[in-house]
């Protein structure tokens, strides 16, 4: 007798797993306990063969890398900050959208002679951003707390990401320059691409599917 081995999918709390949940629903899987007020790190779903996984949203490439998750969801921001060495990046789940830009105060000019102190916690997107500007900037790698640091002259500009504007505008900085769309992208890695193709394309066309709907 053969055992199927599970399928298992690396999501992170907050709103990529709420705004997952209903892709996840429209494939016919729904998780038998919720992450929110379960202690539970590895969930079980209606379909025994499939399992996710809760971590920290800037682990999830991580895991699937290393196959200790099959696929994941992680925002195309933190793709660009790991190598994603190992990993095929199939569909645009079209979740979690915003905008990584450059921000600072109004008048702000980016093209100003001298080094240009850039506060941000993704540092290969913003070196790279202004590597391709001919800008030489000092990144200043922060956590959190993005708009204190040109309030308090840490920082000339920062680099973050952006929704809806309302932080930045209560904190009297602007946007000044776009360098990504940013969505959630679902990701796999390459033996379960291999070794688990069919399971695999078939819940990517079940959540592409539901992604057009």
């Amino acid at each position: 007798m053969s055992v199927t081995v599970p399928l298992t999918i690396a999501l992170s709390k907050g709103r990529i797993f709420e705004q997952t949940l209903p892709l996840l629903a429209a494939a016919q899987i729904h998780p038998l306990d919720d992450p929110e007020t379960s202690r539970k790190l590895i969930l079980d779903t209606n379909q025994p063969e499939i399992k996710l996984v809760i971590i920290r949203a800037s682990d999830v490439p991580t895991y699937v890398q290393y196959g200790a998750a099959d696929l994941g969801v992680a925002g195309k921001d933190v793709l660009l900050e790991q190598d994603g060495e190992g990993l095929y990046e199939p569909l645009d789940l079209g979740i979690a959208r915003c905008r990584m830009m450059v921000a600072g105060k109004p008048g702000m000019s980016l093209q100003r002679t001298g080094r240009l102190k850039v506060a941000t916690k993704y540092v290969r997107s913003a070196e790279r951003y202004f590597a391709a500007q001919g800008q030489q900037v000092e990144i200043i790698k922060l956590y959190g707390s993005m708009e204190l640091a040109p309030l308090v002259g840490l920082a000339d500009v920062i680099v973050d990401l952006v929704e809806s504007g309302n932080t930045l505008k209560a904190n009297g900085l602007v946007p000044l320059e776009q360098i990504q769309d940013i969505s959630s992208r679902l990701i796999v890695n390459k033996a379960a691409w291999k070794m688990k193709h069919t399971r695999v394309m078939a819940l990517i066309a079940a959540l592409r599917t539901a992604i057009e709907s």
